[in-house]
């Protein structure tokens, strides 16, 4: 999509302090000219980003966002709502947890890891996605003719249950049972998003960033850079009216569900 000097698009990205979504607020901000929104659990963090590229002459700001907080969803979306004339182009659903064997996971019961695993990776984007939900649906009143409202939500190829049942995928002796469970199910999540927003033109997109350097994975050797895992987001984001929705894919195409 062209910039727009006088309306930009605005962007909601979750967990945007770091990491991935960082990359992806970068360069909605720099390549797209769009107004992009910081949310994060840290505010001061979120703040700082912000701040970098406000500095750069782009568009940001950062709210607090914590997905495990409903209330700090809610006042995030009013203050949104305020500061936007009641409009949010754009959502990306980024933030997440991976818990697997290591210190944040020590000591707990499979339930109970199963129930930190699904409060930000599936309740908390229930959550974010019902309370901009008006919000995205008044971007297609006020956008222009052009204009549709974007959500992508941000997954994995772990979520897919057709890659589940292939022993050759890299992942599959590997016991992340509460990560893979919360990915298949946010995946049918976006797919009734996408539902809903078909009277609107809307376009709800699943994406794979693929495996990427970052806290989530520890630093894995061997990943990409976060800007190669932010490509394929930025690309489901800045989708002109008409463009595909209800897809699963990362940079390298479909991926089976």
């Amino acid at each position: 999509m062209s910039k727009t000097a006088s309306t930009p698009q605005v962007a909601l990205v979750t967990g945007a302090n770091t990491g991935i979504g960082e990359a992806v607020a970068k360069s909605l901000a720099a390549n797209h000219g769009y107004h992009v929104i910081i949310g994060s659990r840290n505010l001061a963090a979120g703040q700082a980003v912000a701040d970098t590229l406000t500095a750069r002459g782009l568009k940001a700001s950062a709210v607090h966002l914590d997905l495990a907080d409903e209330s700090s969803i809610q006042a995030a979306a009013k203050s949104i709502a305020a500061a936007h004339n009641d409009r949010l182009d754009v959502l990306v659903n980024n933030a997440g947890v991976l818990l697997g064997t290591g210190p944040a996971a020590a000591g707990l019961t499979e339930r109970q890891r199963f129930e930190r695993t699904f409060v930000p990776n599936l309740f908390g984007q229930v959550g974010v996605t019902e309370a901009m939900w008006p919000l995205l649906r008044k971007a297609a009143e006020t956008g222009g003719s052009g204009n549709v409202p974007r959500i992508v939500f941000v997954s994995s190829r772990m979520g897919s249950l057709a890659h589940a049942k292939d022993p050759t995928t890299s992942f599959y002796h590997k016991d992340y049972r509460s990560y893979d469970c919360s990915k298949a199910a946010l995946n049918m999540l976006a797919l009734n998003y996408a539902r809903m927003m078909e009277d609107l033109g809307g376009l709800v997109n699943v994406v794979c960033p693929g495996l990427v350097k970052t806290k989530l994975s520890g630093y894995i050797e061997g990943g990409d850079t976060v800007e190669r895992g932010a490509e394929q987001i930025v690309q489901m984001a800045t989708l002109a009216k008409g463009g595909p929705t209800k897809t699963f894919s990362d940079r390298n195409g479909d991926i089976e569900w």
